[in-house]
């Protein structure tokens, strides 16, 4: 009891030397900066509506559109699709089927039906549809009612067509024009028309998922600040660097080639980082207003202080991101590159245009208070009383019971993602409401589940004209096909297709052995003693080999992106224990979300809560992207948290006091960020499409695990058992490591061996 009390008197005896601090103006480079942007606001916001300006021309001239392409280098898909590209040119274009059926226990060729869809076929086949004479036009029409594409029961047809080129994001008009003619054609017999097929993409869905976080965002930041215009700031900048980031992506994708799905992530990173990153800042500077700082040294300080912490973390993000590049799949890379687009904008706004525009503001920002919702004490006294508080005080007198449970309850749901399957979840898994999904539906109930994925083995002949009929032969025997088509040689008989029907789904587990047993078997058989060269490919054949890409280098990646998380907290905190504890709990967290997502997508528990109706495996590219991005945004919690809890010890607490007082401190801030960027995260499970539904569900459990239950519950645990031995470092390793410093100097003052910046505050009763 005395201890503690103790430790209260020392603890408000720094209270009024830090007070004396706030008086103390930074020094160094970076507070020359935000001080140049406080001091001259209006530059500021004028350079930045400039920049954009310049970046919405550059856009115009030299951006370019979105497209999917993955290479998978050195494999047997990527071999087969070079020598299809290059065999087989003049059959490029994309592919719509276009999808017959009548109603249950009625068949399509009544004289009526058929004599609609044959109408319907003509008028396609007159390219009279064409919405301009430049748009993509068809190079051929399949015949529906041929044996291989009516089905046995009469009921269900499909037909080919066959676009004259590749179909890009400006051809959708084209695509739609193609959907219009035959339904308006075929529909008032009775005859309903569904599309799938390569030429069949729906665009990028946002703005609905995108408002829902941002609407949850400022429920909590209302909460933190009881003023609308202290919500609005960081409501605002996210907003701004999104927007920014996205006119970058499009520059960018005039370069070289960027994945449809990059501005879901966009969106999802930027607006989660950009509210956090700005929280932070916008927290430092109305204490600094209200501790006596005119406007324009509290923007500055705010700048020097919160906006280096800002830039460490933006730092740790762009750090993991680099890993991706040991991955070595191109894609991969510049999935992750374009999802960090908004946490570089939102540093880089962060610590010049908000700075501009809380100089500007001053004291306004505390104006419009929200009713009934009370003022709550900012001192010391008063942050002891708070919930989180509490929470920390509990923690650490129960650290012997909480530590092991909390850690079994982590292990427990990380072990989960042990279950997981990565693959390709075909359109079977889409939301109904897709075209798209109603296509696959029709096709495999006429013509079997495995007509949704075939799987083409692509013979490059060289003076061996047997190869492509053994491997026919070979095939056939196999169980689990239904079909195997003959062979299908280019003009010159150089390279041949054959294309294999399963009886499984193409993301069935069965589709997967299918494939294995081909290469393994099927392929060296027929080949043996020949110079002919076979490659499997097709849908399922390319997630397997991403798949095992990302196998093989997920180690090297891991060591990476832990390697360098350890190294860094090493030369901040002086502490191999506290840098060994946080990558070990990082990887827990990111783990969990794994699992979780494991349970839900892959397993189907809790299924119908996402929007989905129908289970599947994790798309291969979601582990190194989510794993690069987590182990980013979780530094932001670990350095906000352990900075407060070292500088307690620092000062003259023991371990066990220091963990208290760091919680009752800075947990507000943890918590209501990690509710911000979570609930931002969480919103993306609305979305129509099921990668942002997969990315949105593991970042959001992922995030608000590291923060609410490993950063302000194991980790004090942790701590508070380990006591004086969690600041251990072998001397020649503190030798050895550079010194880092996260807090500013200020003027007066010689630099610290060790300083980290301590966030501010935010205010509510958390």
């Amino acid at each position: 009891m005395t201890e503690q009390r103790v430790g209260n008197v020392g603890n408000g005896e720094r209270g009024a030397d830090r007070l004396a601090a706030h008086e103390r103006l930074s020094s160094g480079a970076l507070a020359r900066w935000t001080r140049a942007c406080a001091t001259h606001p209006w530059r500021v916001v004028f350079g930045w509506i400039g920049i954009i300006v310049l970046l919405i021309v550059l856009v115009g001239t030299v951006g370019g559109d979105l497209r999917d392409e993955f290479e998978i280098p050195g494999s047997d898909t990527q071999k087969a699709t070079d020598l299809i590209e290059s065999e087989f040119a003049s059959e490029q274009g994309g592919v719509l089927n276009v999808v017959f059926a009548a109603s249950e226990g009625q068949r399509l060729d009544t004289p009526g039906r058929k004599a609609a869809i044959e109408t319907a076929i003509a008028r396609l086949k007159s390219q009279e549809f064409a919405p301009t004479d430049d748009a993509a036009g068809l190079s051929s029409v399949g015949d529906p009612f041929s044996e291989d594409t009516f089905s046995n029961d009469g009921r269900i047809a499909y037909a080919e067509a066959q676009f004259d080129q590749t179909i890009e994001t400006e051809d959708r008009d084209a695509v739609i024009a193609v959907q219009d003619a035959v339904r308006e054609t075929v529909e008032p017999a009775g005859v309903t028309v569904e599309y799938n097929g390569e030429a069949e993409f729906p665009p990028v869905e946002q703005g609905a998922s995108e408002a829902l976080g941002l609407l949850a965002a400022i429920i909590v930041l209302l909460l933190v600040f009881r003023t609308f215009v202290a919500m609005l700031i960081p409501i605002a900048l996210a907003i701004t660097a999104v927007a920014t980031a996205f006119l970058l992506l499009f520059i960018l994708a005039g370069l070289t080639d960027i994945n449809t799905i990059t501005p879901i992530l966009v969106s999802m990173i930027g607006l989660g980082v950009g509210i956090d990153y700005s929280l932070f800042i916008v927290t430092r500077f109305r204490q600094l207003l209200h501790d006596g700082l005119s406007p324009r040294d509290a923007a500055a300080e705010a700048g020097a202080s919160a906006g280096r912490a800002v830039l460490f973390a933006g730092l740790t993000v762009a750090i993991s991101v680099t890993g991706l590049a040991f991955i070595g799949l191109d894609f991969v890379t510049k999935l992750g590159i374009g999802s960090a687009l908004g946490v570089l904008t939102t540093v880089l706004i962060a610590n010049s245009l908000l700075l501009a525009v809380l100089a500007l503001l001053g004291h306004k920002i505390d104006r419009l208070k929200v009713p009934f919702l009370r003022q709550t004490d900012e001192s010391d006294a008063g942050r002891e009383k708070t919930l989180i508080a509490r929470w920390g005080r509990f923690v650490v007198a129960n650290a012997r019971f909480v530590f092991p449970v909390v850690l079994l309850l982590i292990l427990g749901l990380a072990s989960t993602s042990l279950l997981v399957r990565l693959g390709a979840a075909d359109q079977g898994t889409q939301p109904k409401q897709q075209t798209s999904r109603r296509a696959y539906d029709l096709l495999a109930e006429g013509f079997g589940p495995g007509f949704n994925g075939p799987i083409p083995i692509v013979v490059d002949v060289n003076d061996d004209p047997q190869a492509p009929q053994k491997i026919h032969d070979g095939v056939k025997g196999l169980g689990g096909v239904a079909s195997v088509g003959e062979p299908q040689l280019n003009d010159e008989e150089t390279v041949a297709i054959v294309f294999v029907t399963p009886q499984s789904a193409p993301q069935e587990e069965e589709t997967d052995q299918l494939v294995d047993r081909i290469r393994d078997q099927v392929v060296p058989e027929a080949t043996e003693g020949g110079d002919a060269l076979a490659y499997v490919s097709g849908q399922t054949a390319a997630f397997k080999d991403i798949a095992d890409r990302i196998f093989e280098r997920m180690p090297l990646f891991l060591l990476y992106i832990i390697g360098v998380t350890f190294i860094v907290l090493a030369m901040a905190f002086r502490s191999i224990v506290i840098s060994t504890k946080a990558a070990i709990t990082t990887l827990l967290s990111a783990f969990v979300g794994f699992g979780v997502l494991t349970l839900v997508v892959q397993e189907g528990h809790l299924l119908g809560l996402t929007g989905l109706d129908q289970t599947g495996p994790i798309e291969t590219f979601v582990p190194p992207i989510a794993f690069a991005i987590l182990f980013g945004l979780s530094m932001d919690y670990e350095v906000f948290l352990m900075s407060r809890i070292r500088e307690e010890h620092v000062h003259g607490l023991e371990t066990r006091d220091a963990v208290e007082h760091g919680i009752s401190a800075i947990g507000r801030v943890v918590v209501a960020a990690a509710l911000i960027m979570g609930t931002v995260f969480a919103a993306f499970i609305l979305s129509p499409d099921r990668i942002p539904k997969e990315f949105g569900l593991l970042l959001a459990i992922a995030i608000l695990t590291d923060a609410l239950i490993v950063r302000m519950t194991l980790v004090p645990a942790f701590l508070t058992l380990m006591r004086e031995k969690s600041w251990y470092i072998p001397r020649w390793l503190d030798r050895l490591l550079p010194g880092i410093t996260i807090e500013p100097p200020h003027d007066g003052e010689a630099q610290p061996t060790f300083a980290v910046e301590r966030p501010a505050e935010a205010t509510g009763e958390l």
